[in-house]
């Protein structure tokens, strides 16, 4: 699979998921969404904001733009609401990228900064693309743990599950 196929079923992927918790999510309190249940973001809204955080950093990264993020624990959005119409707007920009992406890229090299790590790194451009998208992954499967500890089944999340797929 070349790069842009490989980002553009990724792309397709993460709208899906996303668009699921946050239904999920949408059914529980504010205090529900925000409760300290021991994650890496502590809750459910700080899980979905650093996903937010995260991908906008990548995103960045990719069109050679100056990162705005200064922690990778930075709260974006208190307000749940706004916090899904822009993960909605960042799936649809993600998407949009990942269809014009030049699978030639996946042969170079691609130097960023970590905010997290205060260091430059240096990476096959395919594996970067790669990163984003299973720390996206890996991040959901937290929120779908903390939907599970809230009472909520998160419902289906396997990849060959997706509409995109029918």
């Amino acid at each position: 699979m070349d790069l842009r196929a490989y980002a553009t079923t990724m792309a397709h992927y993460n709208a899906w998921m996303n668009g699921n918790l946050y239904e999920k999510a949408a059914a529980l309190s504010d205090e529900q969404r925000k409760r300290d249940l021991g994650a890496f973001f502590k809750s459910l809204h700080g899980t979905f904001n650093h996903l937010l955080i995260g991908d906008i950093a990548w995103m960045q990264r990719f069109r050679g733009e100056p990162l705005t993020m200064r922690s990778p624990r930075d709260e974006l959005h208190a307000d749940f609401e706004a916090l899904r119409a822009a993960r909605r707007a960042m799936d649809a920009d993600i998407l949009a990228w990942a269809q014009q992406l030049d699978p030639a890229l996946g042969a170079t090299q691609f130097r960023f900064w970590s905010v997290a790590y205060q260091k430059e790194r240096l990476m096959p451009y395919g594996a970067a693309v790669a990163h984003m998208f299973n720390h996206q992954t890996h991040h959901r499967g937290q929120a779908t743990t903390l939907l599970m500890q809230l009472g909520v089944d998160p419902g289906v999340t396997d990849l060959p599950w997706m509409p995109y797929f029918d």
